[in-house]
Parts: structure tokens; sequence; C-alpha cells
């Protein structure tokens, strides 16, 4: 049996900031080499090709004997970026804590995934053992598109972390970005009758969206998520204290449920822009979608909910959560899909800990799922 914490401490030390996120991040190409050596080394076919250009996935396959069903397994290798934190590629231990860069997020789900796909290397199984870890989660999915437009499986895990008890998710949101831009008319400041102030018009759009995110906020929603939401992110408008300005865009959120498609969330806006105009203000805007990530459902009577159950025990939790993680784009794909992994804390945060018992918890349930499911 392979040692799934000093893997982890392995893992933290190698620097893979996403450098789409953060300009001049380290990438994956450094943890790709180790990850798929250490998978080689272990008796597993692995290939490594680039989703992107210098941005690598690592595809390895541990073959059955025929005739069984295939699971593919995944994490993601890169992180977001380290500012703020201490010595955060150094992986510390206190108790049952480790601490570092990743450590939850989710490198503990990856060195899971590798030690289960070495343990079934040499278990004699009848089905293949996938292990898909991939590029650019943090961004765009950039890895997670690649590997599911190229293997096919019968059911998928994704170890994205799920609490302290590690419970089974079925479910998670989705989202949506878009822009609205309202236009005004440039003038000198002191001729207020020559200029639209399009920041001030914006203010209307403001508190529509408010608006909107109480109404949501008041739905039931999804049994296991919960309602959709909104939220402003960011505006931008004006150039200089005299001038008024001839335009503001706005960026938003809308956090989407199962059933709530992009086609649903535009016309919400447009609504919405219609309603503005309607109560008698002058408003010229336009809306623009910039970003879809698609909500994430899976029946729960699904041969892979079934089996993740049953390893985790009795009496565990089904669940949905809120992040949205690459489980979605499997599930696009036809392949069913459950989410489970190790709890910690601190995604994204300037201290990020994983517990590492539930770490051997992980490993211990994929090695029975994969005896079940690729028997």
């Amino acid at each position: 049996m392979e040692n799934a914490r000093a893997l982890l401490a392995d893992l933290v030390s190698i620097d893979s900031v996403n450098p789409s996120l953060v300009p001049g991040g380290a990438g994956e190409a450094e943890i790709a080499r180790f990850v798929g050596g250490w998978l080689q080394q272990r008796g597993l076919d692995v290939d490594i090709a680039d989703a992107e250009p210098g941005r690598p996935n690592v595809v390895a396959r541990a073959r059955g004997g025929g005739g069984g069903r295939t699971l593919l397994l995944y994490a993601h290798m890169d992180t977001v970026g380290v500012e703020g934190m201490s010595d955060p590629l150094t992986a510390r231990v206190d108790g049952d804590r480790m601490y570092g860069r990743g450590a939850y997020d989710m490198k503990a789900g990856l060195a899971a995934i590798m030690v289960a796909a070495a343990n079934a290397a040499g278990r004699g199984l009848a089905g293949d053992v996938v292990v898909a870890a991939v590029c650019d989660e943090e961004f765009a999915s950039a890895g997670a598109r690649a590997v599911a437009g190229a293997v096919s499986a019968d059911g998928a895990i994704v170890t994205e972390p799920t609490g302290e008890r590690m419970d089974v998710a079925v479910a998670h949101k989705g989202f949506t970005w878009h822009e609205i831009t309202v236009h005004g008319r440039a003038a000198h400041g002191s001729r207020p009758q020559d200029g639209v102030d399009a920041i001030a018009r914006m203010g209307h759009v403001l508190a529509a969206i408010d608006g909107m995110a109480g109404r949501l906020a008041a739905q039931t929603g999804h049994p296991l998520l919960g309602p959709g939401s909104i939220h402003a992110s960011i505006i931008e408008g004006g150039r200089e204290l005299s001038t008024y300005p001839e335009r503001c865009t706005l960026s938003l959120e809308r956090r989407t449920i199962p059933g709530e498609t992009v086609e649903v969330v535009e016309a919400e806006l447009s609504e919405l822009l219609d309603g503005i105009r309607a109560q008698g203000h002058r408003i010229e805007a336009e809306l623009r979608t910039t970003l879809v990530r698609d909500p994430f459902t899976v029946d729960p009577d699904a041969a892979i909910v079934r089996s993740a159950l049953e390893a985790l025990g009795p009496g565990t939790p089904v669940i949905g959560v809120p992040y949205w993680a690459d489980s979605a784009i499997f599930s696009a794909a036809g392949i069913p899909t459950v989410i489970f992994g190790p709890g910690g804390e601190g995604a994204h945060a300037a201290v990020e800990w994983v517990d590492l018992a539930q770490l051997d918890r992980c490993v211990d349930a994929l090695d029975h799922i994969i005896g079940a499911f690729c028997a």
C-alpha cells in the first residue's frame, strides 16, 4: 500500500499556480511530469498531453482484464496564487492537519486517486481505472474539457472536498457571467443640459438587481442546493471628475440551479432592463454573456452513487455543494459522476489545510469502490 500522506507532501512542494490566474504562475508542467512518472513506475499506462499550449493533462490507465466497467478518477493539479501565505510550498504537519497551498484544494484528492489507482493496478480487476489529473480547473477548465472529449467511462468520481464528514455530493450550482453596459452622453461638467450620466442611470440597474436577488432568495429552489442567486461584481465608468460619463459597465454573476439555463438567465436580465424602461426611466443598455458554467446533478440511484454510499458507510449524507466543479463537464459528456473528497479549510485563503485522517479514509473508500465497480 502506498503512503498517501507522503505523496501529498511531495505534491504540495511542487509549485503549480495557474498562470491564467496569476501572470507568471508556474503552471502544471512540473507537477504533470511528477504525477505521470509516479503512476508509470507503478504499472499504469500514462499519457501526458497539452490541453492548451504548455498546459498538460495526465491521463493514466490501470488496465483490467476485460468485461468490467471503467471508472474515471478525477483531480486537478493547478492551484490559486500564494500571496499572503507563509512558506506555501512546504507541507507542514500539525497533528492530523497538513498545511500548504493546494493541500485542501485539491492535492489531497489528487494523492488519493493516485494511490487508489496504483493499488488497483495489481488487483486483477475486470474493468479499467483511469486517472485524470488535469490542468486549469481554477480558471477555464481546459483540462477537464479535453479529458471529457477523449475518455469514456461508466462512472466518475471527482475528489473535491465535501466537508468534515466527507459527504457524497450529487448536485452543485452553476454560474453565468454577464455584462450590462449603460450608455450616456459625454459633456463638460459645467453643461448639464448636454450630458447624460451613464453612472447615475446604472443606479436603476443596480436597484433592480438588488430586487431580483431578494426574489430569488425567497424561492424554495432545489432540494439540496436551495435557490439561485445574483450579485453585482464589478462596476466601471467615467474618465474624469469634470466630465459626464458616457459609459458605465456592470459585471455580474448569476448562480444557477439545475433547470436554470443560460437562456433562462438572459431572459430574466432582458426583462429586468425592460422593466426599468417601463417605469419611465430612459436607459440605453446592452446585455452580453461572457461565461457559462452549467449546474450539475446526478440520479441518486446511479450505480456510482450507490457504490460511493456503500463505501463511505451507513448514514453518509447525500448533499449538494454551493461551489462549481468540473463534475458538470463529465456529467454533460454522459458520465454519471459523484463528488466526495477529504475535508479541511482554506480554499483560496492564506491558511490552507487538509484533514489527513480524511485523506486516509478517502483512499480506503476509493479502494472499496474500485473493487465493487470494476470487478
